[in-house]
């Protein structure tokens, strides 16, 4: 189904889109079952796609972020997926939705960095592509939710990463509830140990959360986009053009990319497709995971986009999302995330499989 909107465009931020809506949500043929469990809420999935571009690694909470963490591995790019794999066994105390990805440091050698968040913010180390891991242990005195919203490589070998915080979470004693602020830490040695936090920014009428971050084509600039957790606001993009040492002001983005936990890739033509919870105010999809395509171009410089595609529909509220989003080199997306699949039942994990040019053909570009 594809569905046109026939309202004017007007001047950014509005609380609606007007780009073209493909919807993909019923096409089963591009589902894949990850896991689910009679009864149990499965949430908050990560995804890693190692360098054979083959082989998925996917972590998820058996429970809403708080919950023992699972591990599952694709072998095939997410057609079929393992059994349930051994994990140590503090990996049950997780406080709050796993994240993973896979860092190389200035030597050269790759380790995997699993994090677990509240307080305090916990690592678990693979040293061998997610063969065997490390228990859970602190990297410092501080705590955060959504630990970490993303992760990126640095110009000069090091890197950053991102969370969030209402003070709840930052210190071992609860602190009053605030307006959210934003964080990023640093690491010089490939993700074995990291900095204290650095405050970057909140906003006196928004709360932003729940960074993603990706990278400009010439390599040069950053862009961070943000949750807006008073749902008064369109979400907000800010830019990093000196390797995340500042940040500019977060300003709104369009509605066509206002949703929660936002992931990007680039497709092989060198577009951006980036998967996230809708959760624009006037959508007929909010609520469900959806996708959106267009340009770096179009971050830059406010516009919607060229299309949207809702990918799963939500039974439930809008309790799904949390995505990960891998490519492949035949140019397919995998995008894993957990949802209220089947009316009534517990939420559990699918992928969704597409490709860009199938997409532009439906739409007839």
């Amino acid at each position: 189904m594809i569905w046109l909107t026939s309202l004017t465009l007007l001047a950014s931020p509005t609380p609606y889109y007007t780009i073209p809506l493909l919807d993909l949500a019923y096409e089963a043929e591009r589902q894949v079952v990850v896991d689910r469990e009679a009864g149990q809420y499965l949430g908050h999935v990560s995804t890693l796609l190692l360098p054979d571009r083959a082989t998925i690694l996917a972590v998820y909470p058996k429970g809403h972020g708080r919950g023992a963490i699972i591990y599952r591995r694709s072998a095939d790019g997410g057609l079929t997926w393992s059994e349930r794999l051994p994990v140590p066994d503090n990996w049950a105390t997780s406080l709050e939705t796993p994240t993973i990805f896979r860092l190389t440091d200035r030597e050269g050698t790759p380790r995997i960095v699993l994090f677990s968040g509240l307080y305090p913010i916990r690592t678990a180390i693979s040293e061998d592509d997610g063969q065997t891991w490390s228990s859970l242990a602190r990297i410092g005195d501080y705590g955060g939710i959504v630990a970490m919203g993303d992760c990126v490589a640095l110009a000069d070998g090091s890197h950053a990463a991102w969370f969030h915080d209402d003070g709840r979470f930052f210190t071992a004693e609860p602190g009053p509830v605030r307006r959210i602020r934003v964080y990023q830490v640093n690491s010089e040695d490939g993700g074995r140990t990291w900095s204290a936090p650095r405050f970057l920014f909140s906003h006196p009428e928004a709360d932003l959360c729940e960074p993603g971050i990706v990278r400009s084509p010439d390599g040069g600039t950053l862009a961070m986009l943000l949750r807006e957790n008073t749902r008064t606001h369109n979400g907000f993009i800010s830019f990093s053009a000196d390797e995340a040492k500042t940040w500019s002001e977060p300003v709104e983005l369009p509605a066509a990319l206002t949703g929660d936990r936002h992931t990007l890739r680039y497709a092989p033509d060198g577009r951006l497709v980036c998967v996230f919870r809708d959760m624009a105010r006037q959508s007929v999809t909010r609520g469900d995971f959806v996708a959106w395509v267009g340009t770096w171009d179009d971050l830059v410089e406010g516009r919607q986009g060229q299309y949207r595609v809702r990918l799963g529909d939500n039974t439930q509220g809008t309790d799904t999302g949390y995505p990960g989003l891998e490519v492949l080199p035949d140019g397919t997306f995998v995008a894993t995330t957990y949802g209220h699949w089947t009316n009534g039942e517990p939420p559990y994990i699918v992928s969704f499989r597409f490709n860009l040019p199938e997409l532009d053909a439906r739409l007839g570009r």
